[in-house]
């Protein structure tokens, strides 16, 4: 069986050119060296360096072993990595962005208990609604929440959990202006829409149980924002009915302060979706982080 040892032997000498580059670099002597890219090439039995007076390259054969070598060496670091995972408790810094709601609403409680359990991670949260290249800003993490399917990235992608959307509004509101019975009678009652796209106003409703076409429902809102917190606050007020991801208000609903509209119907779907780099070289804090709000999170956005 080949020594895993001669592979970084074989891929420094490749690297830098000579046996003497090499030695430098891995601090071994240069008979040493020489003497392990014989007994590797017996062992294959090939030539991988063609050699000259003053350096030394790689043959067709070299090359084609050089792609295996760095590979197998890749490969052989993972493993090492992910087995001191398993005995190192987690350390050190894990970034993360999300967008500000599922920052303000979902996810406090999770972090709170990430910190409780990893005190010796650093978390830095950056709260964003606008696109963000994770690679590029060096991000671990980014969380986000879609509709329809992530465009292809080249991230690597983890699904975290689905989100229904209800349409609530306050009993005072529903007082005043009456409880809507069908979709058709919502574009008459006063309207707090959560603008996602440069697109029209639409409601799509869904019947919850029936397998019967949404319906589509345009739209005349009192007011267009992509602030869930201004409309959340705004149905409380009485101002009209909005449609929210339904964990968002849980509590308001518990209190009695919200009620559900068309409570047989949904407003919408969406999804919660980790994103990450690459999963070859994570650290072992951006693997539990990231393995601890997939736990988390479907009950964070329990609609009850």
């Amino acid at each position: 069986m080949l020594d895993l040892n001669d592979f970084r032997y074989f891929v420094e000498v490749a690297r830098k050119g000579g046996l003497s580059a090499a030695a430098r670099s891995l601090g071994r002597p240069v008979s040493t060296i020489g003497h392990r890219i014989q007994r590797l090439e017996q062992d294959l039995g090939l030539t991988l360096f063609a050699r000259t007076p003053r350096r030394i390259n790689l043959t067709p054969s070299g090359e084609a072993f050089l792609v295996h070598a760095v590979s197998t060496l890749e490969r052989a670091d993972e493993a090492e990595q992910a087995m001191r995972n398993l005995t190192t408790e987690p350390s050190g810094q894990v970034r993360f962005t999300v967008a500000v709601a599922t920052a303000q609403y979902t996810m406090p409680a999770m972090v709170l208990s990430f910190m409780v359990k990893y005190p010796k991670v650093e978390l830095v949260q950056y709260s964003c609604d606008a696109p963000l290249d994770i690679v590029a800003d060096r991000y671990d993490v980014a969380i986000r929440a879609h509709s329809g399917v992530l465009p292809d990235s080249g991230l690597v992608q983890r699904p975290l959990a689905s989100v229904a959307w209800h349409l609530f509004a306050s009993p005072r509101y529903l007082r005043a202006a009456g409880l809507p019975r069908l979709p058709a009678e919502i574009p008459e009652h006063a309207l707090l829409f959560m603008r996602r796209s440069q697109g029209e106003p639409v409601w799509n409703l869904r019947h919850e149980t029936d397998n019967e076409p949404p319906v589509r429902l345009p739209l005349r809102p009192r007011i267009h924002s992509a602030c869930m917190s201004t409309l959340k606050s705004a149905a409380l007020e009485g101002l009209g009915i909005v449609a929210l991801p339904a964990h968002m208000c849980r509590d308001e609903l518990g209190a009695g302060q919200l009620s559900r509209v068309l409570s047989d119907w949904v407003a919408g779907d969406s999804v919660i979706t980790a994103l990450m780099p690459s999963r070859r070289g994570m650290s072992a804090a951006s693997r539990a982080f990231v393995d601890h709000i997939v736990e988390a999170f479907p009950a964070a956005v329990r609609p009850h």
